[in-house]
Formats: structure tokens, sequence, C-alpha cells
């Protein structure tokens, strides 16, 4: 089927008049690689459209004319069946009534939900060899998972992670972020960060749950969750036990932290009479975290055969979602945390693994990125007093010997600072500082790019 010109000229006029509402800013970094497409992933309903909205503003607030910064939301019910060859001729039609902006570099292409047209990826890698043009895409559905996005263009895009707000977004959102460091920020400025901050473990970061009831929250991400699940694994995979995968699933997202043995769910999903394969099961655990619903973290070894072997840690891809799958009754507060703080390091541009030492200790996250020190990040709730503030300190001061380069962190949710002296080398912050404590520069209204 073709779509007609006239309706293709309407789409192309619709997106160049288009106004970016009011968006709350992202601190996403773009990668600074000259010649390559972004490829904006992530789960569903973290915000990648409206990231995209907001680098087009950025780019107008910059001074760049709006005729070169053009925005496709190609999921449009009047461009079903949409081919590449529409695509293609609308964008020569945009050429042919605004010419010379690629040969002087200041084109912008914005493709939403590039997968509803089939062949796309040729199309972008020929704009991009052309030359002369940005190009930013997107996608998430069971046709075309977000990270698939990346590889379809074989070496021409970078991706670009979009998560659900993080503690700053939120605060930013809400109007309460700090207008200074938190170190300048007084006794009272601290408590309400605090009491924001127990707020967001609970609430997460899903910018349309953002002040919703507990109700309404709920029933926000629980539908998120099915639609995830359905549509981007069950669907996609054709997967034949739906109710091996939806144990998967919420011994996944009700433990966070917690290791995940393969050999152990399969033990107990066959003594209740569910057959279902350990290789089944690996496969379940992969498609989850392609569908960015988890995330996992490896036992740090230098061996692939030891991180292979010993079972990994998983974690929502927001700690909202724990309270709908944890139904202990007991608090999630250290558990949302431990994810908030995982979730931070991903952010930040770090590779996490976790550390268990010789003496069987076990510290959270050692955090890797390149051309910065790693970190040893140990998350606990109280600052002293118990049994788990002990444990954990006893953790963090065993391994740090074995991780000479790494910078030892204690975070805790507790505000008030240990008044026991810590170990040699070893430095505490509270949670609030600590999530607050790397900001993305700007520059002219546009985010600098990493050099």
């Amino acid at each position: 089927m073709t779509i007609s010109h006239d309706l293709l000229r309407l789409k192309l006029a619709e997106s160049l008049a288009a106004r970016t509402g009011d968006l709350t800013r992202r601190e996403v970094r773009l990668p600074g690689i000259a010649g390559k497409a972004f490829a904006v992933i992530g789960v569903r309903r973290s915000g990648k459209t409206s990231f995209l909205a907001q680098n087009r503003a950025d780019r107008l607030a910059s001074g760049r004319s709006p005729e070169g910064q053009l925005m496709l939301s190609l999921e449009d019910e009047r461009l079903a069946g949409m081919s590449v060859a529409d695509l293609g001729w609308l964008l020569e039609e945009h050429a042919r009534q605004f010419p010379g902006l690629r040969e002087a570099g200041v084109m912008t292409i914005y493709l939403d939900e590039v997968q509803t047209v089939p062949g796309w990826e040729g199309l972008v890698r020929r704009l991009m060899d052309a030359g002369g043009v940005e190009v930013f895409v997107s996608g998430s559905s069971a046709k075309l998972l977000s990270r698939e996005v990346a590889t379809s263009l074989r070496g021409r895009a970078m991706e670009v992670l979009v998560h659900p707000f993080s503690f700053r977004e939120a605060l930013r959102h809400a109007g309460a972020e700090p207008a200074e460091p938190f170190e300048r920020l007084g006794p009272v400025d601290r408590a309400a960060l605090d009491q924001r901050l127990r707020r967001y473990l609970a609430e997460g970061g899903f910018p349309e749950a953002q002040g919703a009831s507990p109700a309404d929250r709920a029933a926000l991400l629980g539908g998120y969750v099915d639609v995830v699940v359905l549509r981007d694994v069950i669907e996609r995979h054709a997967v034949s036990n739906p109710l091996a995968l939806r144990w998967v699933e919420r011994q996944l997202l009700a433990s966070p932290g917690g290791t995940f043995s393969v050999k152990k769910q399969y033990d107990t999903l066959r003594s209740q009479g569910v057959p279902v394969g350990k290789d089944t099961l690996h496969d379940y655990l992969a498609y989850l975290e392609d569908a960015f619903l988890v995330r996992t973290v490896a036992m740090h070894s230098a061996s692939e055969r030891q991180r292979m072997v010993n079972p990994r840690k998983a974690y929502p891809i927001d700690p909202g979602l724990i309270a709908l799958f944890e139904r202990s009754g007991l608090t999630h507060q250290g558990m949302a945390l431990e994810t908030v703080v995982m979730l931070e390091l991903e952010r930040r541009g770090y590779q996490v693994s976790y550390v268990r030492t010789p003496g069987g200790f076990e510290v959270d996250f050692l955090a890797h990125r390149p051309g910065d020190a790693p970190l040893l990040v140990q998350v606990s709730l109280e600052t002293e007093g118990d049994v788990t503030w002990d444990r954990e300190l006893r953790a963090i001061e065993a391994a740090a010997p074995g991780h000479p380069d790494a910078r030892p962190i204690l975070v805790t949710l507790d505000a008030a600072p240990p008044t026991r002296p810590l170990p040699p080398g070893i430095t505490w912050m509270p949670a609030t500082e600590w999530l607050l404590e790397e900001a993305l520069p700007v520059l002219d209204g546009v985010p600098k790019r990493e050099p």
C-alpha cells in the first residue's frame, strides 16, 4: 500500500509546525562520536519520545531553524502500511521545500517508533553515508525491541539509554531540585530531600506515575509490566510456557538484589508440576532483560567461566515496581535503595558487577567507567547500631584490599553520620548526597557530548 503524497505533505507540515510543551529536562548523555546516528533505547513509557522532543527543543533554542528539525512520529494511524519508499519520498520532499539544510550541516531528523516502517534501516544508513544530517531513531515494540534499533544499523549508531526518572529528575519534575550543591544546603533543605528520597523509593521514576495515588500508581505500573511481558516477550518470542515465564518475572521483580539461580527455579517449578527446561529459564531471563524490564549484575571475576556459573543479581528497571510483587508486608526501602543506586551507576555510564570475597562477604557493586577510578559501593539503610551495618562495613573492608584502585563508598538512607570512625580509606555518604553528586553539564541549551 502506498501513502498518498498529499497525506505525506500534510504529515510533513504538521511535524514542522509541532510545538514542544514543557518537558522535564532529562540528564542523558549523548555520545560524542561523529557520523553516528543516535538510537534512543529503554523500557516502554520511560520517556524516549519526550527525550527526542527535548533534543529538538535544545537545538531550536541554540539557534537552529525549525525547518531543519524534523521530528516524525511514525506511529500515526494515518500512516498505517507506510513503506520505506514513502518515508524516503517524505524526506526528499522536505529537501525540495528547504534546500541547503543538509549541505550546511544544520539538519536533524527524529524518527520515533521507526520500527513501523519495514526496511527503515537501509534508509537511515543511506542518510548517514550521505552526511550532513544528524539522525535520532527510537522504537519499542514486539516487532523491534529498542536495543535492536541500534544493532539493526550495523555499527552506524550509538545507543542512548533512557531510564525512568532518576532521583534528580524526579525532583526537577516536582519543582523541588535544589538550586545549590548538596554541601551548601542547610539542615531544613537536607531534611526535605531526605523525605523526597523516601517518596521516590516507593513511587519510582516512571514519568506518568509521578504524584499518582498508590492505587492509581499500582494500576498504571502493573499495566506497563503486563504490556512488556505480553508484547515484548510472549508474543515476540512465541513463549509456549507463560506460567513459567510469569513465575520467573515475579521472582525477579519481588527480590531486587537477590541472586537468581536457574537451577533453584527449575527445581521449584518441577516440584510444583510445571514442566520447564533449564535452557528455557535462561532464555526467559534474557528476554526480560532485553525488554528492559529487569537489569542483571554478574559476579566480578577475571574468569569468564566464574562469571557464567555464579548466580546473577537481578533488579527491576524502576523501584516503583517492587511493591507490585513483594508480598511479605515488610518495608521495601532497603531493596529499593539498592535498586536506585544500581540504576544510577548505569545512568552514569558504569559497567557494574558485584563482589564476593574469599571469606564469603559480599559487596553490592564494583563499578568501572573509562577514564575514572573504579567505585566499590556498599548500600545500607542505617549508619550504625545494628547487625546489618556491622556486616556491610566488614564486607567493604574485606573487599577493599582486593581492589586497591577502587574508591570504597558506603551509601546509606540514614542521613546521620556514623558516630564511630570508619576504617581508613572508606568514605560514607548519605544517599541524597550521592544521588545528586553528578549532573550533566549544559552549554547553550544543548547538552555537551562526552569527549
